[in-house]
């Protein structure tokens, strides 16, 4: 197997399954016509920030099967799915009590909950929406950690799409510009 530049691209084409393995897996097989769609797979300057902002949205609010609702919706935006996948790791043991406590003061916050407001009436009046059921339901956490989860992934996909982009694009700009060093050093022929 030929060596590339990098560790990193060397140990992911080691331990990465292949297309092929993808398509045989039993779990993957009811989709595979969807998710394993080759332009799924591609790094391109769209799907890129699209994936890292997907997998980062997911792995904060989701708090179980991340990788597969990562993937699934992968499909709908036309996200990167190995990004959307890997950036769903975000939230792990170490990290997802401090995004949780986070999480509860920014919902807390952002919904004017403090020791003076009377609990029970504020809870009564919000159970009886929709909204608390569902996010309850997504995120397995209560009315004032949930809000606080969607708001702090929404913030965070914003900002991590736009930062891949700048990435990608700082990447492809200096790929060139070592090209044009390059073509400029050479002799001309």
């Amino acid at each position: 197997m030929a060596r590339s530049k990098t560790f990193l691209a060397d140990f992911l084409r080691r331990n990465m399954p292949t297309r092929e393995q993808m398509e045989e897996n039993r779990f993957v097989r009811p989709f595979a016509h969807r998710v394993l769609r080759s332009e799924l797979w591609r790094f391109t300057r769209r799907s890129v920030p699209r994936g890292v902002a997907l997998g980062l949205a997911v792995g904060i609010i989701v708090p179980f099967a991340q990788i597969l609702f990562a993937a699934l919706l992968s499909a709908t935006v036309r996200a990167n799915v190995p990004l959307a996948a890997l950036m769903t790791f975000v939230t792990n043991p170490a990290t997802t009590p401090a995004i949780w406590v986070a999480a509860y003061w920014v919902g807390k916050w952002m919904l004017r909950i403090d020791a003076a407001t009377i609990v029970a009436p504020v809870n009564t009046a919000i159970e009886q929406t929709d909204l608390q059921h569902f996010l309850e339901w997504l995120t397995g956490a209560t009315m004032v950690t949930a809000f606080g989860l969607v708001v702090i992934a929404l913030v965070s996909s914003v900002f991590s799409y736009v930062i891949s982009g700048w990435v990608w694009r700082a990447m492809v700009a200096r790929k060139w510009a070592r090209r044009r060093h390059r073509r400029q050093r050479s002799p001309a022929e």
